[in-house]
């Protein structure tokens, strides 16, 4: 009798843990399929990038030729956000009995970045980036029969990220109408946006 085929991955935007090491077989009782135990893995170290991201983007605003500490404080509260969040999903990831493999740290690819506009617009393009991989995620969950991990990761992960896109819509609007730029020529709309934005103060 044949082996019966490998099953076939869809195209998939989930950041799969390619070297996971499953826990099927070892903690059947939670009942968490594979495929979600390792996109569960897969989105903790997505998470896990953004908050390093973020933290590197914090610091640009610290250095003495930047001295913008309320946009510092902006991109720290954001962080602080992001490595909660991924600790959070690592925890539910331990309740269900699953395994996190963890990954090499990469450069936050962020370091050309010198202006307020643009860390703004790699924010935005992260949390654009992390609901579609979270939408993904539920939908896989809900694929699986998990309606458990689908409404945990639609509450405590998914519902966050719309306030947060809509603040900083209006953050990027005000960053344009003050007259910030994609490099430092646009100094003084930065200093007023760091001064007057009450977003910046979380």
């Amino acid at each position: 009798m044949a082996a019966e085929p490998a099953e076939k991955r869809l195209k998939s935007s989930l950041p799969l843990c390619v070297a996971h090491r499953s826990s099927a077989g070892r903690r059947a009782t939670h009942n968490l399929q594979a495929a979600v135990e390792e996109a569960l893995c897969g989105v903790s170290s997505l998470l896990w990038d953004g908050a390093y991201r973020l933290q590197a983007l914090a610091s640009v605003f610290e250095r003495d030729d930047a001295a913008l500490p309320r946009v510092a404080s902006f991109f720290h509260q954001e962080a602080l956000k992001q490595q909660q969040e991924a600790e959070a999903m690592l925890g539910y990831l331990a309740e269900r009995g699953g395994n996190y493999c963890g990954k090499d740290v990469q450069k936050p690819g962020c370091e050309a970045v010198c202006a307020v506009l643009p860390a703004l617009e790699l924010l935005l393009l992260q949390l654009k980036e992390e609901v579609e991989v979270l939408v993904e995620l539920n939908q896989l969950a809900r694929n699986h029969r998990d309606p458990h991990t689908a409404s945990v990761v639609k509450s405590h992960f998914l519902a966050p990220r719309v306030d947060r896109l809509k603040l900083l819509g209006d953050l990027l609007t005000n960053a344009r109408r003050v007259g910030c730029t994609n490099d430092q020529t646009g100094g003084f709309g930065e200093y007023i946006l760091n001064e007057l934005q009450e977003e910046l103060t979380g």
